[in-house]
């Protein structure tokens, strides 16, 4: 059975969104959620105080707003690091609240599946043709932490 998510309000896949409030600890830093992180990777370099002013942000969707702010200067590299900085993200989020990684390991092989009707590379996009890189990175991290020992 395929494991769709989307909304981090809806349970129990909800924890897979970059919008769920599971906080981690990364680059020297306490990150809110994986948003905050993602978003501010884009001006780490280029506009640090502008990336100061994104981990700051009240909610994930504030967060994600400036980091969409196409007035400020993004890293010239972010289409090559973006995935890895996800990955990144994500890995940490997970390793760090044992309650989602039992979520997540849970899927056991089923295929995951971010169900955004309007993101066609980080989801499935509305028609299902999209690239669904959240969902392919879900799946590497549960394959890392199903191999970790207990």
């Amino acid at each position: 059975m395929t494991i769709y998510f989307y909304k981090a309000s809806e349970p129990p896949y909800g924890c897979f969104s970059n919008f769920a409030e599971y906080g981690f600890y990364l680059d020297n830093r306490w990150w809110k959620t994986s948003e905050h992180y993602y978003q501010a990777q884009k001006f780490i370099t280029t506009e640090p105080d502008w990336s100061l002013s994104i981990s700051e942000a009240q909610t994930p969707k504030e967060a994600a707003a400036k980091g969409r702010d196409r007035s400020h200067y993004m890293r010239p590299d972010w289409d090559q690091v973006k995935d890895e900085v996800m990955f990144n993200a994500v890995l940490t989020k997970f390793q760090t609240h044992s309650d989602i990684r039992q979520i997540l390991l849970a899927t056991q092989e089923e295929l995951i599946i971010e169900n955004s009707p309007v993101d066609y590379y980080w989801g499935c996009g509305q028609d299902g043709t999209g690239k669904n890189r959240l969902g392919e990175i879900l799946m590497k991290v549960r394959s890392i932490l199903d191999d970790l020992p207990i």
